[in-house]
Formats: C-alpha cells, sequence, structure tokens
C-alpha cells in the first residue's frame, strides 16, 4: 500500500468517526433539550395526519391520469 492510498484510508476513517460522533452528540443535544419532537410543528399540522387528498394531490392524479 503506498504512501497516498494509506492516507486516503486514514481520511476516510477520521470522516466516518467524525459524522459518528456529530450524530450521537446531535441526539444527546435533543434528548437533553427537553423540548418534545413536535414542538416546531404547527398546532394545525399537529392534528393531520396520514394520507390527505388535498387539491394538489388532486390535481396530480388527474395530470398522471390514475
Amino acid at each position: 500500500m503506498s504512501s497516498t492510498e494509506q492516507k486516503n484510508v486514514l481520511d476516510r476513517r477520521g470522516f466516518l468517526k467524525g459524522a459518528s460522533v456529530a450524530g450521537v452528540a446531535g441526539v444527546a443535544a435533543a434528548t437533553l433539550s427537553g423540548k418534545p419532537a413536535s414542538a416546531g410543528v404547527p398546532e394545525d399540522r399537529k392534528k393531520a395526519s396520514g394520507y390527505q387528498e388535498t387539491e394538489h394531490v388532486m390535481k396530480f392524479y388527474e395530470l398522471s391520469r390514475f
């Protein structure tokens, strides 16, 4: 294995380690903040869940001939 190949492998490993640490830190911050996950969702969006046939969905069906 040449020096540049070994350096590239180490760079990839460093990136993956950093990405995993950042992910864990993000989850920890979200968990420790005490806010529920839906805190930023408007009240009307909390009630509506699942599939809804709205005007733009019906227009899509019309245009795609479903």
